[in-house]
């Protein structure tokens, strides 16, 4: 399985002067083309995994992305653009600022790998839709 990753250092807001460094290591791959999984990893603390839209990365690089619990969106205050990523579980959130340059270029090379619109276009429709029907019986027994 062909996968495509990025590791980055961005920055946990804490507080308003309060900033923590947070490795993020985002996965794509082409047999699951929807969504990217975000490990964050804490030093001495735990990983943490969130699977977001790959089209919500993508728009909340220039424009607002995501309801609920994950939004995301830019922000061209200071030297460089950037872009905020808020995550929510429960009563907890966490807010991150993500360096737009390199997690654009990075998306980009995940569009040559499954261009946008042809994510489904390997789905064999009847093996999916016998795999739900078995699960859905399943639950019902």
């Amino acid at each position: 399985m062909s996968r495509l990753t990025l590791s980055l250092d961005v920055e946990r807001v804490l507080d308003v002067s309060v900033r923590q460094t947070v490795r993020a290591e985002f996965c794509f791959s082409p047999r699951s083309p929807l969504v990217v999984s975000v490990d964050l990893l804490v030093q001495g603390g735990p990983k943490v995994r969130w699977r977001i839209g790959r089209d919500l990365l993508q728009q909340g690089l220039y424009s607002v992305s995501g309801l609920g619990d994950i939004r995301m969106w830019p922000s061209h205050l200071g030297e460089r653009d950037t872009a905020w990523l808020q995550l929510c579980s429960g009563d907890m959130a966490a807010l991150f600022e993500l360096p737009v340059q390199p997690l654009a270029e990075w998306l980009e090379h995940t569009y040559e790998a499954v261009p946008a619109g042809q994510e489904l276009a390997g789905v064999d429709w009847d093996v999916a839709s016998v795999g739900l029907l078995a699960a859905r019986e399943a639950q019902h027994d």
